[in-house]
Parts: structure tokens; sequence; C-alpha cells
């Protein structure tokens, strides 16, 4: 039997190397419990940017590690050859190219950064939504009965993956109640994941992608939220809530310190290797700074605490730790009790 992946990576190893020297990554914490805390730490490939079971989940009575190795299967190990050619400056194929995007929207998706937005919209729209689902279903249900037509045998569809709990509740006057019951969690932000990387994904329109070199004497950084869907209209307005889909959206993924891919969604793009302007390349270096989410990684420590202060306080970082610590319990026992 395979041994369970429980150190789940969320900005994957192959991609942070590009900024290693001799297997370290130079690393700007964002949050530390104290002042005297270096700014800069070099930590292993192995020690950084992730969390213990962030993938995991309960099949039945069992822990899985099943998305983690679909992500390595079907995301990481696919681009790990066309990132190599990126730096070296090797010929991209069609090939290459899918697979560099498919790498970049599953780095989107991933992070804890996504995962905490996730939730946050969930729990504000997800009571609406089931019961406004709940109720279509039913009165198409009781439309079906009435003309004597079969019911479908299972009306979610089929898809055992979301966690979804429904029961009927039977009332004193003979009719039923019916109750539907999810866990705004891990469960449900990887079925999104898995839905967004696989039905959604397909039907993305086609961008016209490039790889933008950074100008002689300067090195673009990553984070542990690399990619960036920008809107974008000066250097002073702007903000990280693009879509996919949003005419002229700007998406930058840092692929190595000097080359960066980009795409901006229904225009031209520049051609493959232009090197930048130092004003936009500084503007871009920015960027990517202030959408990092705990960490910033650059291939030598820099001036980036200017750029982004952290925040120093000790009660949130032990806060934060502890939650961390917790996670895997709590979100089993929530899987646990929906499933009875």
């Amino acid at each position: 039997m395979q041994q369970l992946r429980k150190d789940n990576h969320y900005v994957p190893k192959l991609y942070l190397k590009q900024w290693t020297h001799n297997g370290k990554i130079p690393t700007y914490r964002l949050l530390v419990p104290s002042s005297n805390v270096p700014l800069w730490k070099e930590q292993s490939l192995k020690g950084i940017a992730f969390h213990q079971h962030l993938y995991t989940y309960l099949a039945g009575q069992e822990e899985t590690d099943e998305f983690e190795r679909w992500l390595d299967s079907e995301f990481e190990n696919p681009a790990e050859d066309a990132i190599h050619r990126v730096v070296c400056e090797g010929r991209l194929s069609p090939e290459h190219w899918r697979r560099l995007v498919r790498f970049a929207v599953a780095l989107d998706v991933r992070t804890p950064a996504r995962l905490r937005e996730f939730i946050r919209r969930q729990s504000d729209t997800m009571p609406t939504l089931m019961n406004e689902t709940l109720e279509r279903s039913i009165m198409k249900l009781e439309k079906a009965a009435s003309r004597g037509e079969s019911l479908p045998a299972n009306p979610v569809g089929g898809d055992n993956s979301f966690p979804l709990k429904v029961s009927i509740e039977r009332q004193p006057d003979g009719s039923g109640r019916v109750r539907t019951e999810t866990i705004v969690g891990r469960r449900l932000w990887i079925w999104q994941m898995k839905h967004l990387l696989t039905e959604t994904l397909r039907k993305l329109p086609r961008h016209k992608w490039t790889i933008l070199h950074a100008p002689s004497g300067m090195c673009w950084p990553t984070s542990d939220n690399p990619l960036i869907r920008l809107n974008f209209q000066d250097s002073k307005r702007y903000d990280f809530g693009g879509g996919w889909g949003v005419k002229n959206g700007d998406v930058l993924l840092p692929l190595s310190p000097k080359h960066l891919l980009y795409t901006c969604i229904g225009t031209r793009s520049k051609q493959r290797g232009t090197t930048l302007d130092k004003e936009t390349a500084q503007l871009i270096r920015k960027l990517i700074i202030e959408h990092a989410d705990r960490y910033v990684f650059a291939q030598e420590p820099s001036d980036i605490h200017l750029i982004r202060p952290r925040l120093v306080c000790p009660d949130t970082y032990k806060n934060e730790q502890a939650e961390w610590q917790n996670w895997h319990h709590e979100q089993c026992q929530a899987e646990i009790n929906l499933l009875r």
C-alpha cells in the first residue's frame, strides 16, 4: 500500500526550485511572532509552503490522499518539462503551453489564501443556494410524480464526492420535511477545486499566452499565492479580483526569477521573450509581493520589507498556528458527523 501523503505542498516543489540555491530558498515571512525573527531565512523546499492534511479527506471510514496525487499526476508532473523549457529558452509546442496553463489554473485554486476566500464566500451564499436548489428540486419531483413519470435514482447527479446529506423528517400530518446539510470546509473545497479543474477548465476560452522577461538587474520574486488575476486601470487603481474570462484582465505567474507567464484576456500578446522596461517590471514585482499571503520567495534577500512590511503579532501568529494544528482533526470530525 502507498504511504499516505500528509505533508501537502500547496506550492509545488518543482515550481519553487527555480528560486533555490544549493537546495535552499530565501524566504520572507509576512507574519512573525517577534521582531527578533530575522527578515529572511533560507528554507528547504521540503519544509516550506505546505500544511499537513490540507487535502486529505475521508472516503468512507478511511483517510485518502487521492486529491494530492491527482494534482501531482494531472497538473504538476506534466508541466515540469514545459517549465524547464521556459527557463532554458527552449521551444514550446502547443501541448507545452496547454500544460503550463493547466498548471497555472491549479496553482490558482489550491492555496490557503484561496481556501479562506472560499470559506468566506460559501458561508455567506451557501444557505440561500441550498434552499433555492432544494425548492426547485422538490417542485420538479412533484411535477414528475403528478405525471406518473419515474423519478431519478439519484437527484444529486451521481456525484458522491459532494458533501451533502439529505434526510426526510416525517410530520404529524403525514407530510414530510426535507432537510439538507453540508460542511463549508475541506471536503466542499476539494469538490469545488475538482469541478473547476475538470468541468470549468475545459470551458475556459483560449487565451494568447506569452513569456515576458525581467530586465537586466531585476528578478521576479514569487510567493505562496503566486498566480495573480488582476483588474488593472493604472498603477494606483487595481485589485486582485480579476477573473479568467474578464476582457482586458491580466493573469500573471512568475515561472523563474527571469520568466513571467502572462496573458491579457482578449488582447494580442507580446512576443515571447520580450524584455519589459524597468518601470513596468518594477510594478509587476510590487504586485507579486502585494499578492503574497504568508511568504515571499526570492532568489536572494532584497528590499521586499520596504514594499510589504511584515506583521509582528504573537497572538495572531499563535492563533493561526493552532488553527492549522487542529485543521485535520476538526475537518475529519465534521465529515464523520455529516455521514451519521
